[in-house]
C-alpha cells in the first residue's frame, strides 16, 4: 500500500465517482426547485445589491432562511426560469469535496486513535470512496434544493477536520495555546456557515463531543481540557437538547398542517430510521423517492406492530453502542454519530416524516468500520481477501449510482418510478395523473384520479385534483362543486390542496368557458371558510380572500372584487402581495379602486418594521408613488 498508489486510487475514486453520476446531470428540475428558485427572476433576475439581497435573505426553507445556500445557486445562474444543469455540477462538485473532506476527516480520526499513517490513509480513503459512491445519496446530489444539506454537511465536515488538526496539536510541546484556538475557531466557523445553510448546522459540537467521547479519549493523544470542552462541546450540545425538550408539545393537534402530533411523529420515526439503516447497509438501484406522504403513521406502540419493535431494536442498538465502546469504538461511534444526526430532522420537530436527504450527514462515519476491518484485514490477514471485498463492495455501489443517475436523467420517467412504488400516495397519483395528461390522454388521467381517490377517500389533493380535471375538460357541474365543498370539509388539511384552488381560480379566471362556474367556486371557497379544517388555516383564509376578489374581477364585479381585495390585504398584512393586488386592479382599469387598495398598501408599508421587508422601504415608498402616478395618468385619458 504505497504512498504513489494511495493517491492512484484517490484519483481514480474521484473520477469513477463523476463517471457514475454523468447521466443524472442531464435531468431537469423537481419539486421544490421551482418554490426555493423563482425568486431568482421575481425582481428581473438578480443583477444588483437589491435583488440580491432579496433573493438571498428571504429565504423560507427554515428559520435561518438559509441564505449562504441561496447564494450559492448564484454561481450557476441570476435568473428564472433556468436550465438544470449546471445546478446539478455544482451539487456534484460539493458532493465531491464532502467526499474528499471525509476522507481526510477518516485519516485524522484514525491518526489520532493511533494507527500507522500509512493504514490511517487507506481507511480515509476508503470511508470516502464508499460514501461517495453510496446509491442512497444520490437523490441529496442530483436533487437541486438540496444544495442545502450538501453545503450545511460541507461545513460541518471542515469544522471536524479543524478540530481534528487542532487536537492532534494538543500534544506538540508549546502548541497547546494554538490548538485550543484552532479547535475553538473551527467549531464556531463550521457551526455558524453550516447554519447559514441549514438548521443541522447547530448539531456539530454534539457530533464532535460524540467523537471525542467515543474514540479521542481513548486514543494516545493528550486529553482535551474538562472546562474547554464543557463550554464549546457539551452546552452547545445541550442547547440543542433543550430547545428540542422545549419544542415538545403533547396536545392533540400541534401542526394542524400535518395529519399526526408529536407523539405519534416520534413513533413513527422509529420505523422510519430503520429503513434508512436498511437502505445504507443492503443498498437498492432506487428507494421510494419524494412521494412519502403515504407512510403509515404510528398510531401507538403496537398500531402497526413494527413500531414497538423499531422502538426496541433503537434502544438495544444505541446501549450496545455505549457497552461495547472499549472494545469496538468505531462502530460505537457510526451508531450513535447516526442517530445524533437524526436529532433535530426526526424526533419533535413538525417536519415530513420521510427524507433520503436527511441520511446526508447521518452516513458520515458508517462506513468507517466496515473501511477500518478491511484495511486490517489486508494488513494481518489476506490481501487476497480484503482486495477482492473491497472491489466487489465499490463495484456494487458503482453500479447502481450509474443505474439510479440514468433514471436521474429523465424527471418523468423518474415520477412514475416513484409513482409506481408508492400506491398509498396522493401526490404519486396526481404524478401520474399529470403524465397522462400530458400525453393527452385525458380521459385516462380522469379515470386514475376518480380510481386513486375511491382507494384513498381521505385525500383532498385528489379532491380538488378532479374538480380541476373535470373544470378543464367543462365536465364539471354543480353538484361536483357541492360534492367537493363536502369531501374537502371534511378531510385533513394539505396545503398542495390549496395550491390546487389556487390554480383553479387561475384557470377560471382566465377561460370565458368557464365563466359559468364562478357562482359555483366562491360557494366552495365560502362554504370552506366556514366548516371544516381550512376554516383554522390562516394560510387558505387569506388565499381565500383573494380568490375570491380574483373570480369578481374576472366576472366584471370590481365593487366586490374591492371588498374581497382589501379583506386579502389586511389578512397577507405584507407590502409584497398588497402591490401585487393594485396591479391586478388597475391592470383591470378599474383605476378609482386601485389607488383606494393603493393607499391601503401604503398604510401596510408605514406600519412595517423595516426588517420585515424584502427590499429597502424607499423602494417601496418610490414604487408606490410611481404606481399612483402612472394610475391617475391613465385614470386622465
Amino acid at each position: 500500500m504505497s504512498k504513489p498508489f494511495s493517491c492512484v486510487f484517490f484519483i481514480s475514486s474521484l473520477l469513477l465517482v463523476v463517471g457514475c453520476y454523468w447521466p443524472g446531470l442531464h435531468g431537469g428540475f423537481l419539486f421544490d426547485d421551482y418554490p426555493n428558485l423563482s425568486d431568482l427572476g421575481a425582481q428581473g433576475g438578480v443583477v444588483d445589491l437589491a435583488t440580491l439581497k432579496y433573493f438571498v435573505l428571504n429565504g423560507w426553507s427554515g428559520p435561518t432562511g438559509r441564505p449562504l445556500a441561496l447564494l450559492s445557486f448564484l454561481l450557476d445562474d441570476n435568473t428564472w426560469p433556468s436550465i438544470a444543469w449546471g445546478f446539478k455540477v455544482t451539487n456534484l462538485k460539493i458532493h465531491l469535496l464532502c467526499g474528499i473532506s471525509l476522507c481526510w476527516l477518516g485519516l485524522l480520526v484514525m491518526r489520532a486513535y493511533g494507527w500507522s499513517e500509512q493504514r490511517a490513509i487507506w481507511v480515509g480513503l476508503l470511508t470516502g470512496t464508499v460514501w461517495l459512491l453510496h446509491p442512497f445519496l444520490v437523490s441529496t446530489t442530483l436533487y437541486i434544493v438540496q444544495r442545502m444539506a450538501l453545503l450545511s454537511t460541507f461545513f460541518i465536515l471542515i469544522g471536524s477536520i479543524g478540530y481534528l488538526k487542532g487536537r492532534l496539536l494538543l500534544g506538540a510541546p508549546g502548541k497547546s495555546r494554538l490548538a485550543y484556538c484552532v479547535m475553538s475557531l473551527s467549531i464556531g466557523s463550521g457551526t455558524a456557515l453550516s447554519l447559514l445553510c441549514k438548521e443541522n448546522g447547530a448539531l456539530l459540537p454534539m457530533l464532535l463531543l460524540i467523537t471525542e467521547l467515543l474514540v479521542l479519549r481513548r486514543a494516545p493523544v493528550a486529553r482535551v481540557g474538562t472546562y474547554w470542552l464543557t463550554l464549546f462541546l457539551a452546552a452547545p450540545a445541550c442547547a440543542v437538547l433543550g430547545y428540542l425538550a422545549w419544542s415538545i408539545d403533547l396536545s392533540a393537534n400541534p401542526w394542524p398542517t400535518r395529519g399526526f402530533n408529536q407523539i405519534e411523529r416520534v413513533l413513527t420515526e422509529s420505523r422510519i430510521l430503520w429503513d434508512y439503516i436498511f437502505s445504507l447497509l443492503l443498498p437498492r438501484v432506487e428507494g421510494d423517492g419524494l412521494f412519502q406522504d403515504g407512510i403509515v403513521v404510528s398510531k401507538n406502540l403496537f398500531d402497526p406492530w413494527t413500531t414497538a419493535s423499531s422502538l426496541l431494536g433503537i434502544l438495544l442498538v444505541l446501549v450496545g453502542a455505549v457497552y461495547w465502546r472499549k472494545k469496538w469504538p468505531l462502530l460505537a461511534l457510526a451508531i450513535t454519530y447516526f442517530f445524533a444526526a437524526h436529532l433535530i430532522e426526526s424526533t419533535v420537530i413538525g417536519l415530513e416524516l420521510y427524507f433520503e436527504h436527511r441520511n446526508y450527514l447521518a452516513s458520515l462515519f458508517v462506513f468507517l468500520p466496515f473501511s477500518a476491518f478491511v484495511v486490517w484485514l489486508f494488513c494481518e490477514r489476506s490481501k487476497f481477501f480484503a482486495g477482492c471485498l473491497a472491489f466487489v463492495v465499490i463495484a456494487t455501489l458503482a453500479w447502481m449510482t450509474w443505474e439510479r443517475a440514468k433514471l436521474w436523467s429523465d424527471p418523468d420517467r423518474l415520477e412514475l418510478f416513484w409513482a409506481a412504488g408508492s400506491p398509498a400516495s396522493p401526490r404519486a397519483q396526481n404524478a401520474i395523473a399529470t403524465y397522462l395528461l400530458n400525453q393527452g390522454r385525458a380521459e385516462d388521467a380522469l379515470a386514475h384520479i376518480q380510481s386513486a381517490s375511491a382507494v384513498l377517500p381521505n385525500s383532498s389533493l385528489l379532491t380538488i385534483r378532479l374538480l380541476l380535471m373535470k373544470v378543464d375538460t367543462n365536465a364539471a357541474t354543480q353538484e361536483d362543486f357541492l360534492y367537493a365543498a363536502k369531501k374537502l370539509s371534511r378531510q385533513p388539511f394539505d396545503a398542495q390542496t390549496v395550491s390546487g384552488l389556487r390554480l383553479l381560480v387561475e384557470r377560471l379566471a382566465v377561460s370565458r368557458s368557464t365563466f359559468g362556474y364562478h357562482a359555483d367556486m366562491l360557494q366552495l371557497l365560502q362554504q370552506l371558510e366556514q366548516d371544516g379544517p381550512y376554516s383554522q388555516m390562516p394560510l387558505f383564509l387569506r388565499l381565500s380572500a383573494y380568490l375570491q376578489a380574483q373570480i369578481y374581477l374576472s366576472s366584471g364585479s370590481p365593487e366586490k372584487a374591492l371588498k374581497f381585495y382589501r379583506l386579502a390585504m389586511q389578512r397577507y398584512n405584507e407590502i409584497d402581495a398588497s402591490m401585487a393586488m393594485v396591479a391586478e386592479m388597475a391592470t383591470a382599469r378599474n383605476y378609482d379602486y386601485a389607488l383606494i387598495m393603493l393607499q391601503q398598501a401604503e398604510d401596510i408599508l408605514e406600519k412595517t418594521p423595516d426588517h420585515r421587508l424584502k427590499r429597502e422601504r424607499l423602494f417601496y415608498l418610490s414604487e408606490i408613488s410611481r404606481i399612483r402616478s402612472a394610475i391617475e395618468h391613465d385614470q386622465s385619458r
